[in-house]
């Protein structure tokens, strides 16, 4: 079972589980139970060890990584920041606001894509910060919690993969080939990103075009039917807009500091013979995007923004100590089924690595290296798989990458940059798609939305998407350019939209 399509069965059983009965904490579990019968079963152990691969190796190892434990803190303190926004009256008074000056629901669509574009510096601050801010506004417009989860999904990862400052850059950089400039190889990649580019085009005909379909429509129709009048709480507060903007502009500001402080931005050092010595020359800012670690910036910025903002409301007074010091319980009470998720689909993905998951698709990318010009289609697929099963993109970069850079060695090749874009464009796509993705439990966090009802909602759109990508990296791997199959897509993203809303009118 080690490193053949057995070793993804564990991942798909709890994808499977979880659409089905809609219930996602014991799905995952019998996914990770199954990967550690067949890791036993097939090293030996007997149930011991089972046991020992499940539990040690697996819930202990995931929380024993220092890059989780680091994203765990990070979301305890944003659950705080929310928390402390919420009873300091922050995000009351930004609803009033926009009740004022976003008018329509197409306005409050428009205005959580445009939060979400902004906020591009890292796909978890951006669900639960465009979660925590726009809830209000898309609720009194009538916007089911579904439609924001997709809203905010939808520019998480697919704007951090074409961000050239974001963590996600700087981990796609960490791939490029041995004296190759990372930054410069993930420029060249994002004319390229189909399923990112297309997924903004998806948004933003669904909005102007005024249709949903599948799910989602179920979903929007049922909040057409409420009393809006439920929706509006006019209770007395001494939070301004400012409680709320103000801790949102530093914990950004933190957060690109605190991301360029782990990618080494601020020590004056130098490379030398003995290794690192004092007296060098400060990095640039893409060196240091570069070199961060997402997991320690996010952390340390986000403390540093708490801290903001305790200090801050303490001098408004629009909380005492004893109210600020309770808001810490009741953030991370929110963020503990975030957590828990997170921790049973790393476990998870800890068991697919186990089996071989790698080293079998791997093989599957190898042996397609014949077919050249279809290659960017089919890594495209096979990024989506891959991603789907094991719910993590970066992992998914780790494996494709280093693969096609040892397929395509020479630089100038245009097959080259399009079947890296392509691993890429693959890796967002399966992660959109899949439960037991980081990132779509955070935008389900975010919005408030059961996981479960997110996933099933934005499905049918991601896959939409990811069929007129996959045309888009044919007719670029035949053509070796990106412009035509991007104008195409574009075409067939709107004209699909037109379609569906004819089908829907009827």
């Amino acid at each position: 079972m080690i490193e053949t399509f057995w070793s993804l069965v564990p991942a798909i059983l709890a994808i499977a589980l979880a659409l089905i009965t809609k219930e996602v904490y014991s799905s995952l579990f019998a996914g990770i139970v199954l990967g550690g019968i067949f890791y036993a079963g097939s090293v030996g152990g007997g149930f011991a060890g089972f046991l020992t691969h499940v539990f040690q190796d697996g819930f202990v190892g995931s929380l024993a990584d220092s890059y989780n434990v680091g994203i765990l803190i990070f979301l305890v303190i944003l659950g705080i920041m929310v928390a402390l926004m919420n009873k300091a009256g922050g995000s009351a008074a930004f609803g009033e606001w926009a009740k004022k000056h976003i008018k329509t629901k197409v306005g409050a669509q428009i205005a959580t894509i445009l939060l979400g574009i902004l906020i591009f510096i890292d796909d978890y601050f951006n669900c639960l910060t465009v979660g925590s801010v726009m809830r209000p506004v898309t609720d009194k417009h009538g916007i089911s919690r579904e439609k924001l989860a997709y809203l905010i999904d939808s520019t998480a990862a697919p704007i951090c993969i074409i961000a050239p400052v974001s963590s996600w850059a700087a981990a796609v950089a960490g791939f490029a080939g041995e004296g190759e400039n990372g930054f410069i190889l993930f420029c060249k990649a994002i004319p390229y990103n189909f399923y990112a580019l297309l997924t903004i085009v998806m948004l933003l005909s669904l909005v102007f075009i005024k249709v949903d379909f599948g799910t989602m429509s179920k979903y929007e129709k049922a909040l057409q039917m409420m009393d809006d009048n439920n929706a509006d709480n006019n209770t007395e507060s001494k939070g301004k807009v400012i409680d709320l903007i103000l801790p949102i502009v530093v914990l950004i500001i933190f957060c690109v500091v605190g991301m360029l402080y782990s990618g080494g931005f601020f020590t004056k050092m130098v490379e030398t013979e003995e290794g690192m010595v004092a007296n060098g020359a400060y990095l640039n800012i893409i060196e240091g995007f570069s070199n961060s670690d997402a997991s320690v910036g996010l952390m340390i910025g986000s403390f540093g923004g708490l801290i903001v903002t305790l200090i801050f409301y303490m001098i408004r007074r629009v909380l005492s100590f004893k109210a600020a010091m309770e808001c810490i319980p009741e953030g991370f009470k929110a963020m503990v089924p975030a957590i828990l998720i997170l921790t049973l689909a790393w476990t998870l993905k800890g068991m697919t690595d186990s089996l071989g998951a790698k080293q079998f698709v791997a093989g599957l990318v190898t042996n397609a290296a014949g077919l050249r010009n279809f290659l960017p289609a089919i890594i495209f697929v096979i990024a989506c798989g891959l991603a789907f099963a094991t719910g993590t993109s970066w992992g998914t970069f780790g494996i494709l990458i280093p693969i096609c850079i040892a397929a395509f060695p020479e630089v100038s090749d245009p097959i080259r940059i399009i079947s890296i874009s392509a691993c890429m464009a693959g890796a967002v796509c399966g992660d959109h798609c899949s439960p037991i993705s980081d990132t779509t439990i955070m935008a389900s966090a975010g919005a408030e939305c059961e996981h479960v009802n997110h996933v099933s909602s934005q499905l049918p759109y991601a896959l939409t998407c990811a069929g007129v990508s996959f045309v888009c990296y044919i007719l670029a791997g035949l053509m070796h350019n990106w412009i035509v199959p991007l104008l195409i897509g574009t075409a067939g993203i709107v004209g699909l939209i037109f379609v569906i809303k004819k089908k829907t009118a009827k």
